[in-house]
């Protein structure tokens, strides 16, 4: 008998490739053979396969049934492949018409009822068939709003096994089947985003939230309970500008590969991540067995991962972050396979500054010894340290700042609102100066690039960080962060340079903790 032939997709971390689905049907003893390097998921899909098409009416033939998964040396995870099996196996034995199976892609999990379930990673799989050129795409019911997302391709959503069959031509009488739809879930976009009007006092945080937010700067926060490191954390996503049609795609795309809700629209806000001190380094960077799933770095892509109490966390799970701080990319490597992921995000850490959390607290008095002080501080490695641009300390505010709070109640406070537009200007600048590189915010410059003839600073502009590096207060990575975040105050600024005091500034967020 003919063979049939039709596409599937295979992701390994957010990259997909087109997978070529052959189906033979032979006069050997009945059988199904599932060849292609299949994980134990898909190996299943022999008895899924069988027993959908049996309850759709659409029956497959009593003989041997050889699928072959192409390449062969692509590992191939999951169940998203079980309608591209069914359809290639009715297509070579004639019920359905080979040349139109042929150039549609086929992406979806079979009930045993023959219905098509919703499925994780819809949006980066569509994503990767319009790449490959592929102009029509079958996908679940459930599924149907998040592949629309992808511009320019074609998308069929089908309910059952036996709507799919109908639309590729088989001679089947239409049958209603009531589509399995995805649960709502948590919506992409918070309802309330919280104001930094809410904040009151630590004027220099405030300040160094938005100079981090214009220029992409990762955020050290120190300081005991109660302080507003949190308040001050949570509200740097409302500070960021939205994301261009790039970024959400690719911020969508990640929520879909996580079992996260998409919905009609792609998500256009910076996401937070917030995971607690007990997340292994899988579910932070990523992993797990079979099926390599994003983790919270790579879910708070083009937005903010924070990590309170950050010394709680294990040493291996904060280093973890060291490669993707400087890269910008999440790599994780397995025995068969390498998978990327997007690690470009705004990583804000936050510290009591000893286990008790009051030691330089007014009028408290700190319960630890020196030594479990600096142990406690030690978890956070110096590397990592080292990585983060602006170190901050962050104090409780007292009952004279409360009152001044009050007594200025009336008067208008920086909202979020009013602190994002600054942050829109200050990168509008920086995007019209780095025009021509590959660069679009000052924290993705590279300091040989600075430290060149092109922008380099005057020596009497840059003494006082000079100064430092020969004492051995900064390294030469500290000294180019510095750099970075002197460009983002004069960006704020409307300056068209550093001057000594924007590098003054920048040495004090950079120096704070120190100080």
């Amino acid at each position: 008998m003919a063979i049939g032939r039709t596409s599937a997709v295979a992701l390994l971390g957010m990259n997909g490739a087109i997978v070529h689905v052959e189906a033979d049907i032979s006069s050997n003893l009945p059988g199904f053979l599932l060849i292609g390097l299949p994980d134990a998921s898909l190996n299943e899909a022999k008895d899924r396969v069988r027993a959908a098409a049996t309850n759709s009416g659409c029956d497959l033939p009593t003989r041997k049934i050889t699928v072959n998964l192409s390449p062969a040396a692509l590992p191939k995870h999951g169940a998203g492949f079980d309608l591209a099996i069914a359809i290639a196996v009715l297509a070579a034995a004639g019920s359905v018409s080979a040349a139109s199976v042929e150039r549609v892609v086929h992406i979806g999990e079979l009930g045993l009822d023959g219905r098509l379930r919703p499925m994780n990673g819809i949006l980066p799989s569509v994503l990767a068939a319009s790449r490959a050129g592929s102009g029509v795409v079958m996908v679940p019911a459930g599924n149907a709003d998040e592949a629309a997302l992808v511009p320019g391709m074609r998308v069929v959503a089908v309910a059952s096994l036996r709507d799919a069959a109908i639309w590729h031509g088989g001679e089947f009488d239409p049958l209603p089947a009531d589509p399995i739809l995805r649960d709502a879930g948590l919506p992409s976009t918070p309802d309330h985003e919280p104001d930094l009007a809410d904040v009151i006092g630590n004027d220099d945080a405030v300040e160094a939230m938005q100079v981090a937010a214009a220029g992409g700067h990762h955020v050290f926060l120190l300081g005991p309970p109660g302080a507003g490191k949190t308040l001050l954390a949570t509200r740097l996503p409302g500070l960021l500008p939205d994301l261009d049609a790039e970024a959400a795609l690719e911020v969508s795309s990640i929520r879909s590969l996580a079992g996260l809700p998409v919905g009609t629209s792609l998500v256009t806000r910076p996401p937070i991540e917030a995971p607690h001190h007990t997340a292994t380094a899988a579910a932070i960077v990523g992993g797990g067995s079979g099926a390599i799933r994003p983790g919270a770095a790579a879910r708070a892509s083009h937005g903010v991962l924070f990590l309170d109490e950050a010394p709680e966390f294990a040493s291996a799970v904060l280093d973890a972050l060291r490669q993707p701080l400087e890269s910008g990319l999440i790599t994780i490597h397995r025995a068969n396979a390498v998978a990327h992921f997007p690690g470009r995000f705004q990583l804000v850490l936050a510290a009591n500054p000893c286990p008790c959390g009051q030691y330089g607290a007014n009028d408290m008095e700190c319960t630890c010894a020196p030594n479990a002080r600096r142990r406690y501080l030690a978890r956070i490695s110096g590397p990592l340290l080292d990585r983060v641009d602006i170190q901050l300390r962050v104090s409780r505010i007292t009952s004279a700042q409360l009152r001044v709070a009050r007594d200025e109640s009336a008067r208008p406070r920086l909202s979020t609102a009013m602190a994002r537009e600054r942050v829109i200007q200050a990168r509008a600048r920086t995007r019209q100066r780095l025009a021509g590189t590959p660069w679009k915010l000052n924290s993705e410059v590279p300091g040989a690039w600075l430290r060149g003839p092109d922008v380099r600073l005057d020596v009497s502009t840059t003494r006082s960080i000079d100064r430092a590096l020969e004492r051995g207060g900064l390294t030469m990575r500290g000294y180019d962060r510095v750099l970075r975040i002197g460009w983002t105050l004069a960006d704020i600024d409307g300056a068209e340079r550093p001057t000594a005091d924007h590098i003054g500034r920048a040495l004090y967020l950079r120096r704070a903790i120190a100080a």
